[in-house]
């Protein structure tokens, strides 16, 4: 299957699977969304993740995380940058979610950083999606 917009098809996936209270969701691999998920797994926002060969190609597995009452950890999941609309941001201009509550995943001259790290190093890019 020909996807065209990746990104939205993992996080779409991803909502999915945690409104359905899934302990996992597969998606088709790629080196961006290992990155992602690394993202999500390095702010807490995902237990682990796993890269698994598959009779066609590699499946990128994503254990999704909860808290004690069950609910899941991530709350809200939004695409930022479009195939139609690309939205850069500057250093100075990289968007603060919720006050800091959440990240920002941002694509950058030195790799996928979150938010964050990419305010820390000084670099702008592609403001990809944003997570809370």
């Amino acid at each position: 299957m020909n996807i065209s917009d990746p990104v939205s098809d993992l996080l779409a996936r991803l909502r999915n699977a945690l409104s359905a209270r899934h302990e996992k969701a597969d998606v088709p691999s790629s080196r961006f969304k290992v990155e992602l998920a690394r993202i999500l797994k390095d702010e807490g926002y995902i237990k682990n993740f796993k890269v698994m060969d598959d009779r066609g190609g590699s499946l990128l597995r994503l254990y999704l995380k909860y808290d004690d009452a069950g609910n899941p950890v991530i709350h809200g999941l939004t695409r930022s940058s479009k195939p139609g609309r690309r939205l850069y941001a500057g250093k100075d201009e990289l968007p603060e979610v919720l006050g800091g509550l959440g990240v920002a995943i941002v694509s950058t001259s030195q790799g996928l950083l979150s938010g964050n790290d990419a305010k820390k190093r000084g670099v702008g890019g592609e403001v990809v999606c944003t997570v809370w």
